[in-house]
């Protein structure tokens, strides 16, 4: 195998087999810009095999999103794998028995948050609107427990892709621009007519001024897109907000995109420093569950 500098892009055919010294891994692109399925690991290797972590890493790092179908990851096997990705999100410790698990599902009863939920029916990068000044998260790990009948596909977006996909005045201009972030911008997508409760809630997390283009520690650039980008400093509102909306439709357009279609037992993995990700609509009364791991980051946007 040709062996590449570990953030140099790779073409899905070059992108295939891994070894560690305790498993055989083979990862087969599932795009030609963004996700690759993971095969010949097991829960076991992944929360006590060390280099098994490094290796999926870089893995992640070329293919922005890994698939383990069928995979039966446990919650806590699931934790532990994340802490050998790094420090894990502890914070909203007290949704699930086990420490660093967070439940996704629009039952409140499962989640009290759930209505915050519906946003992530709209592309988003996590972690543009900290409460604090923390950097976005570098890593997320979901698994299905129940999943939709119909609807509930997590799709996702190489924002590497979108960035490189621009011609060189493009790249000019847009690494001039900043971009202000909001949770109100994305809580507004689903709940255009808030009460003054609503508004005040969402208000009461402050803005945050992002450059357009991240340019990563790694060399590599991505576009910071997505629900929670309300609009550009110094442009016209509307202006700025339609060339947001330009560049996200092109980001995401079908032939850049991955479609995970759930079963019971997936696990996803993905980069979300440079993908973007939404989850697609289903019937809030649906008993879809996923069950979530966060691993923090370390990169501030700049």
């Amino acid at each position: 195998m040709t062996m590449r500098h570990p953030w140099a892009p790779t073409p899905a055919e070059d992108r295939l087999e891994r070894i560690t010294t305790m498993s055989v891994l083979t990862i087969n692109p599932l795009t030609d810009t963004v996700g690759a399925e993971v095969t010949g690991v097991d829960q076991e290797s992944l929360a006590t095999d060390t280099s098994l972590s490094t290796t999926l890493l870089a893995a992640l790092e070329d293919n922005g999103v890994l698939v383990f179908r069928g995979l039966g990851l446990q919650p806590g096997p699931q934790v532990e794998f994340c802490r050998g990705l790094g420090e894990i999100d502890t914070s909203t410790d007290g949704q699930h028995p086990v420490s660093g698990i967070y439940p996704i599902s629009l039952d409140a009863k499962k989640n009290a948050s759930a209505a915050y939920l519906r946003a992530t029916f709209d592309w988003h990068i996590d972690g543009c609107t900290p409460v604090n000044e923390d950097c976005p998260q570098r890593a997320t790990v979901l698994s299905a427990v129940q999943v939709a009948e119909t609807g509930g596909e997590t799709e996702f977006a190489s924002a590497y892709a979108a960035y490189d996909a621009l011609d060189e005045d493009e790249k000019q201009r847009f690494g001039q621009l900043r971009v202000v972030h909001s949770l109100e911008a994305s809580q507004r997508r689903v709940t255009p007519d808030p009460t003054p409760e609503q508004l005040a809630r969402w208000r009461a997390r402050r803005t945050h001024e992002h450059p357009l283009v991240w340019s990563h520690r790694s060399g590599r650039r991505s576009l910071v897109l997505g629900a929670s980008a309300d609009y550009v400093v110094g442009m016209d509102v509307d202006e700025g907000r339609a060339l947001l909306t330009r560049l996200l439709d092109r980001a995401t357009r079908p032939s850049n995109v991955y479609s995970h279609v759930w079963s019971v037992g997936d696990t996803v993995m993905w980069d979300n420093r440079g993908v973007l990700h939404r989850a697609a609509p289903y019937d809030p009364s649906s008993p879809r569950e996923m069950l979530r791991t966060t691993v923090l980051g370390d990169e501030p946007i700049q």
